[in-house]
């Protein structure tokens, strides 16, 4: 299973949530071996970005710890509205 999560975040913003996210991906892959990837959309409207975090093949239970963790870091401080997760799973093929 993988997270996609998507977030808006103003252009005045950015840099806090920057520095915010970064640390917090750093502790979620060293306690959960869960590598996160942090994407943005490349245009901007009226002074907003969109944002995405990749959490790919996350264990059980990683979801809660991602909640825990973005509150601990204080994410929510620097975004537009809330977090938007989308999970989506391999499609294995029939034989």
């Amino acid at each position: 299973m993988d997270l996609y999560i998507y977030y808006k975040v103003k252009d005045s913003d950015a840099a806090s949530l920057l520095a915010a996210v970064v640390p917090m991906q750093a502790a979620l892959a060293q306690h959960h071996g869960v590598t996160g990837q942090l994407k943005r959309r490349p245009d901007t409207r009226e002074d907003v970005q969109t944002w995405m975090e990749v959490y790919p093949s996350v264990p059980e239970g990683f979801a809660a710890a991602l909640h825990d963790a973005v509150a601990e870091a204080g994410v929510d401080q620097f975004t537009t509205g809330l977090r938007h997760t989308e999970i989506f799973m391999d499609v294995v093929p029939c034989a």
